[in-house]
């Protein structure tokens, strides 16, 4: 039984919204715990997620404690041992599994897989190495207050993530202090757990949302049928 399961008054208010018998079957994955990562390590924390990975090699530096949400106290640690002491913190029960090094395809991913990278180059080799084995897949993208949010369910989607994957040559390049909020890390991050509550439930889901924090303006790309996890 998952943690929803077992604990049904905790979660007597998602009930509706995120069905406990689909959840306590998912294994999940994120992949990046910067700014919209963290974040979404601590949504599905709190959601009731019952098994977590988190992939990361990088370190909490003073930059990343207004833009990532980290603790001053987290400095010089590794964000995957950070992330995951808080996510404990919030439910005691998850089984969290650390892994503190890069992304590498031979890597056993679950099967959700939350994609939070800065790089075209990486999400291609993630893409690459889980695209037949995850049934659901979520590509988190931010530049300063631009979101955009590519989702995969079942076999449908796949076509049209893979056209996003343009070379790095290609990608927009902001100044350094103008790339990420953590106000905007937060809402990317709460549609990307949007998008994984939808499939839990059987709803279509958006392959492609796109959101502009500064203008006020907001697309979605027509949903498709998915097949559920």
């Amino acid at each position: 039984m998952g943690l929803a399961e077992n604990n049904p008054e905790r979660y007597s208010r998602q009930l509706d919204i995120v069905p406990p018998d689909r959840l306590a079957k998912t294994k999940t994955t994120l992949i990046g715990v910067g700014a919209i990562g963290r974040q979404v390590a601590l949504q599905l924390a709190a959601m009731g997620v019952p098994w977590l990975q988190l992939v990361d090699f990088d370190i909490v530096e003073t930059s990343n404690l207004a833009s990532q949400g980290y603790l001053e106290q987290d400095l010089g640690k590794k964000k995957v041992a950070a992330t995951a002491a808080l996510a404990r913190q919030i439910n005691k029960n998850i089984t969290l599994i650390e892994s503190d090094h890069r992304f590498r395809r031979s890597i056993d991913v679950g099967n959700a897989v939350f994609c939070c990278v800065d790089s075209i180059e990486i999400r291609r080799l993630i893409w690459e190495a889980v695209k037949e084995t995850a049934n659901f897949f979520v590509d988190g993208r931010m530049s300063a207050e631009v979101i955009r949010i590519l989702t995969i369910a079942g076999n449908t989607g796949k076509e049209h993530y893979s056209a996003s994957l343009f070379s790095s040559e290609e990608a927009y390049s902001g100044t350094c202090t103008a790339k990420t909020t953590i106000y905007c890390a937060n809402i990317a991050a709460g549609l990307m757990i949007a998008q994984f509550a939808k499939n839990l439930r059987n709803l279509p889901v958006d392959c492609d949302l796109q959101m502009n924090l500064l203008t006020g303006e907001m697309s979605v790309t027509q949903p498709y049928n998915v097949e559920s996890i």
